[in-house]
């Protein structure tokens, strides 16, 4: 199936990322308008490269969606800080959510719950910042989650029908939201996060997570669930 990577700048992470590939999961490499050799390091290892030009998370995630070729796909950071042996068990639990109790077509959402592996894998601002929003979903949205992990498995034309329109920092959150209010059944299973490679763009630095809660704040305005 195929694994879509948000990438922006990521040349030195990515050898790393993509020899954890597992068997079965084909790396697909959303370039977001990177200035290093983030492209031909990924193509250089094996991965299908595309073009997202338009800056933002949500921008080079809806592309990967787009260009993505299989019933199931998967979404992960490319920094390294996730570990992509971990799928497996993603798509494992996102097959349990879809034939559970009730069983029937009903789709699902699986999402990584980021337990820190390693000092510094999860700064206290960004963890705080993740904290907060994750409360003010579940409340919003009735879902139990602990996390709004950038780990995730779902079936790929589901997630297109849900219509999202963020294209930054609020992608992760609206997925979620819409997902939500559609009446999918949402999951999540434990999985390490690690320090990241390179210099962080989001939860690394305050600006960064203080950008991403702003985007995901505005979602919360507009989105019903």
């Amino acid at each position: 199936m195929d694994v879509v990577l948000p990438c922006l700048n990521e040349a030195e992470a990515l050898p790393w990322v993509l020899s954890r590939m597992p068997r079965g999961f084909r790396p697909l490499v959303v370039d977001n308008a990177s200035t290093d050799d983030s492209a031909r390091v990924a193509a250089d290892h094996g991965a299908r490269v595309v073009d997202a030009p338009d800056r933002g998370f949500g921008a080079a995630c809806h592309q990967g969606l787009l260009a993505a070729r299989t019933d199931v796909v998967c979404v992960m950071d490319a920094d390294a800080s996730l570990d992509p042996a971990e799928l497996p068990r993603l798509t494992a639990a996102l097959d349990a959510l879809q034939t559970g109790d009730p069983p029937g077509p009903v789709p699902g959402l699986v999402l990584g719950r980021r337990r820190p592996a390693g000092r510094g894998a999860w700064p206290p601002h960004a963890r705080l910042g993740n904290a907060v929003l994750a409360r003010t979903l579940n409340r919003r949205a009735g879902t139990r989650l602990r996390d709004l992990g950038p780990m995730r498995a779902a079936r790929r034309d589901a997630l297109l029908d849900l219509g999202l329109t963020d294209r930054r920092f609020g992608y992760p959150l609206e997925m979620v939201l819409r997902a939500a209010g559609a009446g999918w059944r949402i999951g999540e299973i434990d999985v390490a996060y690690r320090p990241r490679t390179g210099a962080s763009k989001v939860t690394g630095t305050l600006g960064g997570t203080v950008r991403a809660v702003r985007d995901m704040r505005r979602v919360l305005a507009e989105v019903s669930p």
